[in-house]
């Protein structure tokens, strides 16, 4: 009996334990699995962060362009402990590198931005914004990236994507920032965040596409377009796609197959069918009877 109780006392623990954390459905979900309490406490933290540096350059030629532009897409983390630029009064993280000479233009800047966060809703993303400067380092021009979503097969090809052509003989520099606007916008994204319910925590939902908000700090790729990224910026998602008449609708349309004609065709042909050899009998003989 003595070696009996142990683990009837080992039972009747673990059932207390148990019962007493029904009460709570997030204490029997483990943490990778719960759904983030603030959609938004993770994009505010990382703005409140970037108020707090101090920036190291209020103008262009404070930057250092030392870096080369990488001659294929390179990844970048930005973040605290990043160098601050405070350019017209926008403050934000940025990159800085001097342009190659020997690449014949026009030519493309490759970018693409990465989530940053565990859970999709409550994401966000670095939208980058490019200045071209010549050698006095004036802006000749300036652009804030359109980012669009494409899933790939890798995590190289995964992201929001983004490209720039070069075509101005006096670019010397870039700059790559992320401007007030481009902060305040967001990226169309065609997955669904997860769902959760109390009664399946664990369970997820597709419910629709959405927009991904943009932030100040993330993961940043950018160099000179190569295969893999010009494919993935070819072949991304900007936004929600148009509405169509349907596959079988469509094939009708593009492929001429005896049978698949157009409604209007086809109402046009039993227009033709409907009228009886007759009538082309008594317009003969009207014409005949208005020549006499």
């Amino acid at each position: 009996m003595r070696y009996r109780l142990p683990v009837a006392t080992a039972l009747i623990v673990f059932v207390l334990l148990l019962v007493s954390g029904c009460h709570s459905v997030k204490t029997l979900v483990p943490p990778n699995l719960r759904s983030p309490e603030s959609n938004h406490s993770s994009l505010d933290a990382a703005k409140t962060e970037l108020q707090k540096a101090t920036p190291c350059c209020t103008t262009f030629a404070d930057f250092s362009f030392q870096n080369a532009l990488p001659w294929q897409p390179k990844k970048f983390v930005l973040g605290p402990g990043s160098l601050v630029g405070n350019l017209n009064g926008e403050r934000s993280y940025f990159l800085s590198f001097s342009l190659p000479r020997e690449v014949e233009l026009p030519y493309r800047v490759a970018f693409k931005s990465e989530l940053n966060g565990r859970w999709l809703r409550s994401s966000y993303l670095f939208a980058p914004t490019v200045v071209v400067l010549d050698e006095a380092f004036q802006p000749i021009g300036s652009q804030d990236v359109g980012l669009c979503e494409h899933m790939g097969w890798t995590d190289q090809t995964s992201g929001a994507f983004g490209s720039v052509d070069i075509t101005d003989k006096r670019a010397r520099y870039l700059v790559l920032y992320s401007s007030a606007k481009q902060q305040a916008s967001s990226t169309y994204w065609e997955q669904s965040p997860a769902s959760f319910s109390a009664e399946a925590p664990v369970k997820m939902a597709a419910t629709g596409s959405f927009k991904v908000p943009h932030g100040p700090d993330g993961t940043v790729w950018i160099g000179l377009m190569d295969n893999t990224f010009k494919d993935a910026v070819n072949n991304a998602i900007c936004g929600k796609p148009e509405q169509g008449n349907g596959v079988l609708n469509t094939l009708r349309e593009s492929i001429p197959v005896p049978g698949w004609g157009s409604s209007s065709s086809k109402s046009a042909d039993a227009k033709n069918s409907s009228a009886t050899p007759g009538d082309g009998a008594a317009s003969a003989a009207n014409a005949g009877a208005g020549n006499r």
